[in-house]
């Protein structure tokens, strides 16, 4: 945010714009005001300089109208046809479900004037709820039921068999003992994510409001935590100042992080919630701030983050008393509107420190914003993993069928922590790329994961015991047999072309070869 003067002057945070030796005459510099965003801890004062406050409001301008472009080169819009072709498979889950209750409310046998009364509704959240979804994206959605219909038999075998048995319904599957235990499944062609919630009401209304507590009142511990994704989005969008400027700035900070390998809650790294509280945060602490301005304050304010202090956006409720984060949270994010909890993290000290690195990274690209050489697209180049590991875990996920890989990935993912965790005390280090590959010189279906490990290690790693152990933690509550997996160790040279990320040109980033301190094993 920048600040006048009396002398029509503008002071602008150090962190922020322009680099002052590009400047031509030297500028003077001056004490600025503090600009006390960056945490509550005290905060030495930055210095500031006087500029043009024309010329700056003009280039802000143009470096948000260059941002958007990009954004859209990206295909991070849906096109209206994509759109008309989500609402209506939404609207096609939604009289699924109608039919569903309807048969429900016949088979429990209550009164005829409740099964005409009887509803149940769908709900989505995620990406698509927060308006920043696009074609190749999922669907986040959340079945609401009434009191009778319950999840074991009613949602996980009835609906689940309702569903099988659309011609327009493909890749049925279920996943019970997750923390939030959901259906996962593809209609018309688009895959949705549906959770089950039981209200303690005989009817759910269509577009019933989640957030009153009428409709909250002594629901089980599966149905709240099923309904935490719905509360966030709701929140959220209640909470930001400007919705459109909040989707332009999240849909950004999700593809920077994905092309920093930094995407993905079940890898240890930040999920979608995580990103979106985030900029939220940013969208409050900077109302009236250009889209250009808000990316530079987002990695200004995160690089310099003072974890494990949380994030907690302004939403009127204050902490409960004795309430705290995850004990194993190292960057923890309160929900919104629920004062007592905090989104669930798997962050690890290796991944901790890569977001670290990112966000330290993308402050120091952003400085410069309105240098005239500045280009978005630095900020955006993948993640060089073959320039920054020589060694990487590979690990393959093999099945018989496509249905059965998606199960089993699923599976392994959901218990991927466990294996991360073992990797850095043998390690010290490693990198999780997030990005699936399929193996072409294995006949069934397929899908790799390459995660590096750190360079400076060479010792002998024992990737036998390692995988013994994984495969144990694997067994306990999988659903069926476990199918295939294999852990290796690979030289980069080794991995296929389509993983080998290498950016011919790494203008503007850290030296891939500089001497890094990454975590000591045991540390």
């Amino acid at each position: 945010m920048a600040y006048a003067n009396q002398n029509h002057g503008v002071f602008i945070p150090y962190h922020q714009l322009i680099d002052p030796r590009s400047l031509n005459p030297p500028v003077t510099f001056i004490r600025g005001p503090p600009i006390g965003l960056i945490n509550p801890r005290p905060q030495l004062v930055p210095m500031g300089f006087a500029y043009n406050p024309e010329f700056l409001i003009r280039m802000e301008k143009e470096r948000s109208r260059s941002l958007l472009q990009l954004m859209e080169g990206e295909g991070l819009v849906s096109s209206p046809e994509e759109e008309i072709k989500r609402k209506n498979a939404i609207e096609k889950l939604k009289q699924i479900v109608m039919e569903w209750i309807k048969r429900v409310a016949r088979e429990c046998g209550i009164q005829k004037r409740y099964i005409t009364a009887a509803s149940a509704t769908v709900l989505t959240y995620g990406s698509y709820g927060l308006g920043v979804h696009n074609s190749e994206s999922d669907i986040d959605a959340l079945c609401v039921g009434p009191r009778f219909a319950n999840m074991g038999e009613d949602f996980f075998i009835l609906l689940h068999n309702m569903l099988t048995g659309r011609p327009e319904v493909s890749e049925v599957h279920c996943v019970k003992d997750a923390k939030v235990p959901l259906m996962r499944f593809k209609l018309d062609g688009i895959s949705f994510d549906l959770p089950y919630a039981q209200l303690k009401v005989m009817s759910v209304p269509e577009n019933v409001d989640i957030l009153n507590p009428y409709f909250l009142r002594n629901i089980d511990d599966t149905s709240w935590r099923s309904l935490s994704g719905v509360h966030a989005n709701e929140c959220i969008l209640q909470l930001v100042p400007n919705i459109e400027v909040f989707q332009s700035l999240l849909r950004c900070v999700k593809l920077w992080a994905r092309r920093r390998g930094i995407y993905g809650n079940l890898l240890g790294f930040f999920g979608g919630v995580h990103l979106a509280i985030l900029v939220a945060c940013i969208c409050q602490r900077y109302p009236n701030a250009s889209l250009s301005r808000l990316i530079s304050s987002f990695f200004g304010t995160f690089a310099f983050w003072h974890w494990p202090d949380p994030i907690i956006l302004q939403d009127g409720m204050l902490p409960l008393s004795g309430s705290a984060a995850e004990p194993r949270s190292l960057m923890p994010i309160r929900l919104p509107c629920r004062p007592h909890e905090y989104c669930h993290s798997n962050i690890t000290k290796s991944t901790f420190y890569r977001i670290q690195e990112e966000f330290i990274q993308g402050h120091t690209l952003t400085k410069g914003l309105l240098r005239p050489d500045f280009d978005w697209a630095c900020l955006f180049e993948p993640f060089p993993y073959t320039k920054k590991y020589t060694r990487f875990v590979k690990i393959c996920l093999s099945a018989s069928g496509q249905d059965e890989l998606g199960e089993w990935v699923g599976w392994v993912k959901s218990r991927f922590r466990s294996l991360l965790v073992k990797l850095e005390e043998i390690q010290g280090f490693c990198d999780p790329n997030p990005t699936e590959y399929v193996d072409v010189n294995v006949a069934e279906p397929n899908t790799v994961f390459y995660w590096g490990l750190q360079p400076e290690r060479s010792d002998f790693l024992d990737i036998k015991s390692v995988k013994e152990d994984f495969v144990k933690s694997l067994s306990n509550g999988c659903q069926g047999p476990t199918r295939k997996i294999t852990l290796s160790v690979v030289q980069a040279s080794e991995l296929p072309k389509n993983a080998q990320i290498d950016s011919e040109s790494n203008k503007g980033y850290m030296n891939p070869n500089a001497n890094v301190n990454y975590p000591i094993a045991g540390g």
